[in-house]
């Protein structure tokens, strides 16, 4: 281990300066990895994905499934010292939802009742935000939503301290103080960012002495720091996969986790030619996707043939277009293009994505369709596609929060066209109401009936080539212990691993 290291300390790359670290602010990964350990909310997501609590102890669900009471445990306290209290948690959500916050996360709590009347400047207090006692909270939302207590783990749902929020203003974003096991002991913007591990943490004290986060654009100077012993844990850049796996000195040292991500390729179903689905499900067969997957791609990730990715379902749903360029043939003669046709297809300014696009460009030259290739830097491409400019286009979607509803109602229900999420404009008023019926719905196997029959009907319409669930791979030094990879950055809190 280099002797120019705090001894103790763990070393990790971050590719940008984070923007901001206050909870109600943070967009990125970066932000939020980083402020899961700065932070905690009422509950949080353990490494099953289950909802565990954090600092609430319990918490009770009324049947109508409307009302969440949560019991907060004693002796949690800010980095100030304070103890935590339910009014804590009141102004913390009442600040997110606040219009001179100017949160872009006031999603995460809206369905709680009153707010619309609270950020329309109608009343001062939220309706449905309830301090019963010291350590009692209780939230009302408008209607059932099966996925809420989810939202409650997310970054945006953090408790901090109006005293210092207030006396800091816009400083708090760098200079934030929360609950959790780590604070911020130094940060030299654009350098690096040091947390120091804290010994009063309500749920022990963490194994390390601190964390060093590095900020390194580049990917290359990432690999020769990291194989100078400079940072202990990396996400494997895509260049140097092979040659790591390949690697007797580093192949027991890689982790792997299933991606909760979909990768796909768009039709814009709101126009011609794809608001044919017979082309559509053409084009789905004229590609070998498993051979993209295996090849260009090697083996990064899961072969998928449907919106949600296998870790979050119970219910599995059949490939229904496997690869086969004389089907693909015959529905575009039947689609009405029996000499083929030419489209345009939009992506992002990246390398990989483009070798991934000239091979399906040449899949689609096969059975007749012309596919020009227009590639953006990534603003102007988001707003293209937002707009509907394309006739297709390849994006990948991340879930949110871990529940089947995230890969459902943003990508495929029609109140979100566009910049919503449904970037596809795919509009069926069937799959609309299975997925209203999920969300309502408190039984866990009767919402995944929901699901799965929604799912099968967006696979039978086609507005997606489902390509695969994009897996997530870290390589570590051999003298790091106890480290694990998760599927969501807020899960790890930095307290098991240790140099």
């Amino acid at each position: 281990m280099p002797s120019n290291r705090i001894d103790g300390y763990i070393y990790y790359r971050l590719s940008a300066n984070p923007s901001t670290l206050d909870p109600a602010l943070i967009v990125d990964v970066t932000g939020g990895s980083i402020s899961a350990k700065l932070f905690n909310g009422l509950v949080r997501f353990d490494e099953n994905l289950n909802i565990v609590s954090d600092i609430s102890y319990k918490w009770e669900v009324s049947r109508d499934g409307r009302t969440y009471v949560f019991y907060l445990k004693r002796g949690v306290r800010f980095l100030n010292g304070r103890e935590v209290t339910a009014d804590d948690f009141k102004y913390s959500f009442q600040r997110l939802l606040s219009t001179q916050t100017k949160s872009p996360n006031t999603w995460v709590l809206d369905r709680i009742k009153g707010v619309k009347e609270f950020i329309d400047g109608k009343t001062e207090d939220i309706a449905g935000i309830k301090v019963e006692d010291r350590y009692k909270l209780k939230i009302t939302i408008e209607e059932p939503f099966a996925p809420f207590l989810s939202l409650l783990c997310m970054t945006a749902a953090y408790v901090v301290p109006k005293e210092d929020v207030e006396r800091l203003g816009t400083d708090f974003s760098t200079n934030p103080s929360g609950t959790g096991p780590f604070t911020i002991k130094e940060w030299k913007h654009n350098q690096y960012l040091r947390l120091e591990a804290r010994s009063d943490y309500f749920d022990g004290k963490p194994r390390t002495k601190g964390i060093v986060y590095k900020v390194i654009p580049d990917d290359l100077t990432t690999v020769a720091e990291f194989e100078s012993g400079n940072l202990d844990v990396i996400s494997m850049p895509a260049a140097e996969f092979s040659r790591y796996m390949k690697d007797p000195k580093w192949k027991d040292l890689i982790s792997g986790a299933s991606g909760i991500n979909t990768y796909y390729l768009g039709f814009n179903c709101s126009r011609p030619p794809f608001n044919n689905p017979m082309l559509r499900k053409a084009v789905s067969f004229a590609i070998d996707r498993d051979k993209i997957l295996k090849t260009i791609y090697e083996g990064r990730g899961l072969p998928s043939s449907s919106p949600v990715p296998p870790l979050l379902k119970a219910w599995s749903v059949p490939a229904a277009y496997p690869y086969s360029p004389d089907r693909a043939r015959l529905l575009l003669r039947e689609a009405g293009y029996p000499t083929g046709l030419k489209i345009k297809i939009y992506l992002a300014a990246d390398q990989e994505v483009l070798d991934i696009l000239e091979v399906i460009q040449g899949y689609l030259k096969t059975i007749g369709i012309e596919a020009e290739l227009r590639q953006l830097e990534w603003s102007a491409y988001k707003d293209a596609i937002n707009n509907g400019e394309p006739d297709a286009f390849w994006i990948s979607w991340w879930a949110d929060y871990p529940d089947p509803e995230n890969f459902l109602f943003p990508l495929f229900h029609s109140s979100n066209l566009g910049s919503a999420g449904n970037r596809t404009r795919f509009q069926n008023k069937e799959v609309d109401a299975l997925i209203e019926k999920g969300q309502r719905s408190m039984n866990k196997t009767q919402r995944d009936e929901y699901y799965q029959k929604a799912e099968e009907l967006i696979v039978k319409h086609a507005p997606w080539v489902f390509f695969w669930h994009k897996k997530d791979f870290t390589i570590r030094q051999p003298w790091i212990k106890n480290y694990k990879i998760y599927p969501i950055y807020s899960i790890d809190k930095g307290m098991e691993i240790e140099a």
